[in-house]
């Protein structure tokens, strides 16, 4: 494969990488590296090695992240549907584990369409953790929510407003910040040709005013000693270092943190504690680097967080109470969720969220179903967070099988007569999506937007 690379580009990185330039040269005639991470909210490594065909080789960036050779669309395959595991590229996998995420942490992913990294640091939150994600683009934002979706999350917020406009109303809440900032994506000319054709050196400088402002709105969520992780996917000094030692010159409360303890990459530019990632490290293009916090938010406003006490209408009873049968019904649990309704819809609020005025918000907490008329519907969202263990109606198939492919094009299953009411579908023991039983078929419940095409 051959790439034709801007000669500015090449100069400023044989500039870098000095010795090492011929080698970054090389990798341009080599394939892009593909990868995948496993989602452990649903799967583990162990059983998804034991499904999938594909060979899974480990990548040096996540414990939970492989390599894979093969050129199978994988996001066609029913495992990928179920949420097992999420495409991404390997060296992407690495700045989460930059953050140091603690089980109970609030963590917020301030630029975080598609999803991959939110989706990341999600699986090692526990179920009391708490992960806000924001995407400026409201396109881009509704994808991100529907991986959310996908790969099972629970406690979450989606918002889609700009860092200037979110982050002041969250002073000092978070302990962990990612600014995966957008970029130049010079470290992504490999695998997208389009990046090459809209580079400029113009255009990295803009870049890095734009990055900045990011973290300069960040600082203000972040609690004392709290750790905020800056990462791109460009070579350029510029969007790295240089924004990163602005930061510093301008915030003497944040000190840069040794990011040693990740076991790939190189250093940054004469910035040891940083990382970097070339082709020749075994991943595309990726630069972190790992600040802390050492002063208390002048921000932090505790009394925000607590939730909104709304009395409830006759009606928003009554669809509570329509929400609890519900529940009952679906569910094996006997103690119901923090329900909410927001005009039609129910939702099942997240756990620790903070009190949000204002427009913005795409999604806080699970969508549990939409009123209609007399009764509630459930949704789709209900059934790929849930566990198989949770639920009373249940079908199981392994993914091969005939009748799951059936039920991404959108066809009715076949199911025992004694089965009745709403029904997960689940792929090998996790949840996909789910139907309506009745006379021994299943009325197909997927969403048509996620259906396969024949």
């Amino acid at each position: 494969m051959k790439i034709s690379l801007p000669n500015v580009f090449l100069k400023r990185m044989k500039d870098i990488l000095n010795d090492d330039y011929e080698s970054f040269l090389r990798c341009y005639e080599e394939k892009p590296l593909k990868g995948l991470r496993v989602n452990t909210i649903k799967c583990s490594v162990e059983k998804l090695r034991s499904l999938l065909d594909t060979e899974l080789r480990q990548s040096p960036f996540s414990d939970v992240g492989f390599y894979i050779e093969s050129d199978e669309k994988l996001g066609n395959n029913p495992l990928h549907h179920c949420g097992a595991f999420y495409i991404q590229e390997p060296s992407a996998s690495g700045a989460v584990n930059a953050l140091g995420i603690e089980p109970d942490d609030r963590v917020l992913d301030l630029c975080a369409a598609p999803g991959g990294k939110s989706t990341q640091i999600a699986a090692l939150l526990g179920e009391k953790g708490f992960l806000w994600s924001n995407e400026i683009v409201k396109s881009r934002a509704n994808i991100l929510l529907s991986n959310i979706e996908r790969m099972g999350i629970r406690n979450y917020v989606v918002s889609s407003l700009s860092p200037e406009k979110l982050c002041p109303k969250l002073g000092g809440y978070f302990d962990k910040i990612l600014v995966d900032a957008p970029c130049s994506g010079e470290g992504m000319f490999r695998k997208d040709a389009q990046a090459v054709l809209q580079w400029s050196e113009e255009h990295t400088k803009s870049c890095m005013e734009r990055q900045l402002q990011i973290l300069r709105s960040a600082r203000v969520c972040l609690k004392k000693g709290g750790i905020l992780v800056y990462s791109t996917c460009t070579f350029s000094k510029y969007e790295n270092e240089d924004v990163i030692n602005t930061f510093l010159n301008e915030n003497r409360d944040f000190e840069l943190c040794d990011c040693g303890f990740l076991s790939f990459g190189r250093e940054g530019i004469d910035m040891p504690f940083a990382r970097r990632i070339y082709p020749m490290d075994a991943g595309e293009g990726h630069f972190i680097a790992r600040l802390k916090r050492n002063s208390e938010p002048e921000e932090y406003t505790p009394d925000a967080y607590g939730n909104s006490t709304v009395k409830e209408s006759r009606e928003t009873k009554e669809i509570i109470k329509k929400s609890k049968e519900l529940y009952s019904e679906i569910f094996l649990k006997e103690d119901y969720p923090d329900f909410n309704v927001i005009n039609d819809r129910v939702m099942i609020n997240p756990v620790c969220s903070p009190f949000f005025e204002g427009s913005g918000i795409v999604r806080k907490g699970i969508l549990f179903g939409e009123v209609r008329k007399n009764r509630i519907e459930p949704s789709h969202q209900l059934f790929t967070c849930a566990k198989m263990s949770e639920l009373r109606n249940v079908v199981d198939f392994d993914y091969r099988s005939e009748q799951i492919n059936s039920y991404l094009l959108g066809g009715e299953l076949e199911t025992e007569n004694t089965m009745k009411g709403y029904t997960a579908v689940c792929v090998n023991g996790m949840t996909l999506g789910f139907g309506k039983a009745s006379g021994g078929r299943l009325k197909n419940k997927y969403p048509k937007g996620l259906r396969k095409v024949r």
